[in-house]
């Protein structure tokens, strides 16, 4: 049988675990320290979500593929070279992953990951198998706990590191975390160089380079495709391109591996180890340590939201979990010299149990940080029992000597299997309680937010109506809809029914809130879902508002254009009135005239009359041809029989006029003519009477329609100023709206924050379902470890080398 050859001079025990021990903890803790800085990372470097994520996928892959591969380099060319190998790819990776911010290459960090990822895929399987062979076999136990402590512990505090080093040194320099591992590496390499021997099987056998390319295959198709699997929606993503083809991959390459393990002179996997009962179960109870291991990952989470803490708090409470696990690897692996990995491992799995359980039934119900630190304290010694001493003392006891690093390379693989799976199965738990969240959250949040009373609501709903029922308004008004003022002081609010406007920063927003800052971004996913869908609201009533103004001031415009003819009709009805009464002033003055010449006339003819009467009476007599006769001589007149006492009482026009008379025909032809005289004047009365009295009819007539348009015009004014009162209350309303709202807005927000505790419980109590979820699935897969070791029989100890 080929031996292992180690050098000659004395080994140094302690600087051989140191080397080896730096490296497995350079190398776990790797795997956790970039997730904090994905988002920075793929920001800075410009790629997307879905491009990003590559980041840590492509190192899972790569990691999980190398193990067997390297484990079985190591068993030909020898633990040491392959270790310092492993540690200068890791360290030359690393030392590209920070480079390729000042090339700004997502390409090369993509690279350099893979080439990070090959060399840690050969530090764990490597250094389990030097300590699980060159150590003395009372001693093995212990050493074997020491990795799976310090694998543990590192894996645990990977990301609280990568945190820290962003924290301390900025988000800009985030290739530090990359970085830090050079210096380590470095310092690997040249004390491995010095101190490590270079344990090897001594083979003639050619290589298995076609079972290599094949595993590799079928370990990258295998794990791609699980990572890709929502086991919540199987059906569904099982039909997806980066799925199922990569599965139907892994099924079609297992024959051909098998077929190709069987023929190699050197298989890169002993076949033989799916045939053996125990190593069977030391597998099975690997993979279910891998997914105990995977609930560690939601510790900081659960902590935040159980104690109100804010998002990157809980990361502390990693330390409770890391000392306690801490505790636990080293004293598993003393336990597990003394009792045996069995019992040891059983008693890890108990704790893991336990720890989950409290957390379930006592924690998740009764959150404080004294039942917090219970559940972690037992999950943590969980973790330090079973990653520690015994699953690699239970493969190492099963398998030959030379195949120790193969043999850890299996469980390495199986156990990535796990913590494959397990994520992506425990993600879908949160991810669906936290779906719920908004949801439940909408449903806590008030139905209704209190709108102050807009100014003249009640006068202007009311005036409208009045407006429309007016026959001289309703025509003008019947197409308008005029909003239900009085109906705005209580608007109906369904934040749900308005999910699908979400814009997705908000979205993203709710996502990632935590217990601590749920109601302040309730309130802003509140405050911006307002921003959209009030607008549209207040445009309707601020529209409706303003259609009621420009009908208004359509109404006011025809008004005073009606107003303005009135006025002018009420100006010549008063000139019409004025020129009338003047008329009737002209009539009055010739009727006053007329009467007067009647008058005179009359007084005239009256004494013509007498006069023609004493001719009359002194012709009978005679005496009249004898004053005739005596007087013509002397150029007698009418005149000079009338005495003077007489003549002096007759007016001088009619005086004058008998000047010519001479005789009594001639008097008698001057009255006839003068009675023909007064007849036409009193007609001339008569008629300019009624011209007078049609005249003041039509005064009259006229100064009724005058008072009736001057009525109209101080109506119309009325209603004017009324119109324009109106129109000041709607302008105003409507400017007040945007406010109203603002101020509901704001009523509105305030109601959410009184109703904070319920929000913070609602989500605490809602996410808590998927931590229930998540560590009942640890409890029934430890649960099923338990059952596989109650079957397991352990062998008696014996040496391994």
């Amino acid at each position: 049988m080929a031996a292992a050859q180690n050098n000659a001079k004395k080994l140094h025990f302690g600087m051989i675990m140191t080397v080896y021990l730096f490296g497995i903890f350079m190398g776990a803790l790797d795997t956790g320290i970039v997730t904090p800085a994905r988002t920075i990372i793929q920001n800075n470097l410009n790629v997307s979500d879905k491009t990003g994520i590559w980041m840590i996928t492509i190192y899972t892959l790569a990691y999980a593929a190398s193990i067997p591969v390297m484990g079985k380099l190591a068993d030909r060319f020898g633990r040491k070279y392959i270790y310092i190998t492993s540690i200068l790819l890791f360290g030359v990776g690393s030392l590209f992953c920070g480079l390729s911010q000042n090339f700004g290459s997502f390409a090369v960090l993509l690279i350099a990951r893979s080439v990070q990822a090959i060399g840690g895929g050969g530090i764990m399987p490597v250094a389990t198998a030097e300590f699980g062979t060159i150590f003395p076999q009372e001693k093995r136990g212990m050493a074997l706990g020491l990795v799976g402590g310090v694998y543990g512990i590192a894996n645990i505090f990977g990301a609280s590191v990568g945190s820290a080093i962003l924290s301390l040194f900025g988000t800009n320099n985030w290739q530090l975390i990359f970085y830090v591992n050079v210096p380590i590496s470095l310092f690997v390499i040249i004390a491995g160089l010095v101190f490590l021997p270079n344990t090897r099987i001594e083979s003639t056998k050619k290589i298995d380079a076609f079972g290599i390319l094949l595993i590799v295959l079928m370990v990258l198709s295998l794990l791609y495709g699980l990572k890709n699997i929502d086991f919540f929606n199987f059906a569904q993503t099982i039909k997806e391109l980066s799925v199922y083809p990569f599965l139907i991959a892994f099924v079609l390459l297992l024959p051909l591996f098998i077929w190709a393990e069987k023929r190699a002179d050197d298989p890169v996997m002993n076949l033989s180890y799916f045939v053996n009962f125990r190593i069977v179960i030391t597998l099975l109870v690997s993979i279910v340590s891998g997914i105990i291991l995977m609930g560690v990952i939601f510790v900081p989470q659960f902590s935040e939201n159980a104690l109100h803490i804010a998002s990157g708090g809980g990361g502390y409470f990693v330390i409770i979990l890391g000392v306690f696990a801490g505790i636990g690897a080293p004293f598993s692996g003393r336990l597990t010299d003394r009792i045996g990995a069995k019992l040891v491992l059983t008693g890890g799995v108990l704790l893991s149990i336990a720890g989950s359980l409290f957390l379930m039934f006592v924690t998740i119900p009764s959150p404080s940080f004294v039942t917090v630190f219970v559940s972690l304290m037992l999950i943590g010694l969980g973790v330090g029992f079973t990653m520690g001493a015994p699953l690699n003392y239970m493969m190492l006891s099963h398998t030959k000597p030379e195949e120790s690093n193969s043999a850890l390379a299996t469980l390495s693989l199986v156990r990535s299997i796990g913590t494959a799976i397990a994520p992506a199965v425990m993600v879908a738990f949160i991810a669906h309680a936290g779906g719920n969240i908004q949801g439940n959250i909408m449903n806590l949040l008030p139905k209704e937010v209190s709108v102050p009373a807009l100014p003249y609501a009640q006068e202007l709903t009311q005036k409208m109506t009045e407006l429309k029922s007016d026959p001289s308004m309703k025509d003008k008004l019947a197409g308008l809809t005029f909003p239900d003022l009085n109906a705005m002081t209580t608007v109906k609010i369904d934040m749900n029914g308005s999910s699908a406007k979400v814009p997705a920063d908000v979205i993203e927003l709710m996502k990632t809130s935590d217990v601590t800052n749920i109601t302040a971004r309730t309130k802003t996913f509140a405050s911006r879902m307002f921003d959209l869908t009030t607008p549209s609201v207040i445009s309707d009533i601020t529209s409706g508002v303003q259609k009621g103004i420009d009908a208004m001031q359509s109404n006011r415009s025809d008004l005073a254009g009606q107003l303005k003819d009135m006025k002018k009709a009420v100006s010549g009805v008063t000139t019409g009135i004025t020129q009338m009464r003047k008329a009737v002033s002209g009539i009055d003055a010739g009727l006053t005239g007329l009467n007067q010449a009647v008058t005179q006339q009359k007084s005239a003819l009256k004494q013509m009359s007498a006069l023609y009467a004493q001719m009359a009476a002194m012709a009978q007599s005679g005496a009249f041809g004898q004053a005739m006769g005596g007087a013509a001589g002397a150029g007698f007149s009418i005149l000079d029989m009338i005495p003077p006492a007489v003549r002096s009482q007759i007016p001088q026009s009619v005086l004058d006029q008998l000047k010519s008379i001479k005789t009594p025909a001639e008097l008698k032809a001057k009255i006839d003519a003068l009675q023909s005289a007064i007849h036409t004047l009193e007609g001339k009365i008569a008629s300019m009477k009624g011209q007078r009295a049609q005249l003041v009819k039509s005064i009259d007539e006229t100064t009724q329609k005058k008072t009736g348009l001057e009525s109209a015009v101080s109506g119309m004014n009325s209603a004017i100023k009324d119109m324009d009162t109106t129109i000041s209350e709607m302008q105003t309303l409507k400017g007040a709206v945007p406010g109203a709202f603002k101020q509901g807005e704001q009523n509105y927000l305030t109601e959410i924050q009184n109703r904070s505790t319920q929000i913070e419980s609602s989500y605490q109590s809602t996410l808590n379902v998927g931590f229930w979820q998540i560590y009942l699935t640890t409890s029934i897969f430890a649960l099923a470890a338990l059952l596989l070791l109650l079957i397991y029989r352990e062998k008696r100890k014996k040496a391994l080398r």
